[in-house]
């Protein structure tokens, strides 16, 4: 003997009227896109500044969501005359053999937390640089001297919102959710002008600094810039 659930049985008022549809509510899927760049004025440490959209289509009031960006370098995307050939040796191999790298250069991961929104919002992406010339990136950087950076965002995170229901949801961001922009080199150098006026940021090690200090105190030097300077000119060929 089998028993149908109460859900199931046939109201004989409503006999030979079709079964009511279930309803169906697409989840949210927002897409990304990055508008613009800049820097924070007056930082601590050099950081850019990305202004960002975020664009869901499914109607439904979003309560947050929990972003991540992972910021790569598209080399390939641009071209290079000569002379940023030769700066770029040292990442990409000599000018006669030079092939921007296709897997792209890994900048920053960033994340980012963007409050309630219904249909779409703006958001920010703070991204802290170094100007460490150790850093590939930073070396590409250094190395334009004009144009544009191609960068890739790629995205993911947690997507937590009201359903029909009113019960809040969690659905995660869509794996291929990315965002193409073509950052100005002059952003990035002005930031780096804000942090280092005139000048610019090299790392040595332990050992090569006590000597430099050693250098500089027994020559009279009034800055490591000078020590270095004068065993670069001592190191330069006579003419």
């Amino acid at each position: 003997m089998s028993v149908r659930a109460d859900s199931d049985r046939v109201d004989p008022d409503r006999a030979g009227e079709p079964a009511p549809e279930r309803e169906h509510t697409v989840a949210p899927e927002p897409e990304f896109a990055i508008t613009s760049a800049g820097h924070v004025a007056f930082s601590a440490s050099p950081t850019m500044l990305f202004s960002a959209a975020a664009t869901d289509r499914s109607g439904l009031e979003i309560q947050s969501i929990a972003l991540s960006a992972q910021v790569m370098i598209d080399p390939a995307r641009r071209g290079y005359d000569a002379a940023t050939r030769d700066r770029l040796a040292e990442l990409f191999g000599p000018p006669a053999t030079w092939t921007p790298s296709t897997q792209g250069l890994a900048w920053a991961r960033v994340s980012a937390q963007i409050p309630s929104f219904r249909g779409s919002t703006v958001f920010a992406l703070e991204l802290p640089c170094t100007y460490d010339l150790e850093v590939a990136a930073a070396k590409y950087f250094y190395a334009l001297s004009d144009g544009e950076v191609p960068l890739s965002f790629h995205f993911n995170g947690t997507v937590f919102y009201f359903g029909p229901d009113g019960r809040l949801q969690v659905v995660p961001v869509s794996w291929s959710s990315t965002a193409q922009f073509r950052m100005p080199i002059a952003a990035w150098r002005e930031m780096i002008a804000e942090h280092y006026p005139g000048g610019g940021w090299i790392r040595v090690q332990a050992d090569t600094l006590a000597a430099l200090h050693r250098r500089r105190g027994a020559r009279g030097l009034p800055s490591f810039d000078a020590c270095v300077a004068e065993l670069l000119e001592h190191d330069e060929p006579n003419p």
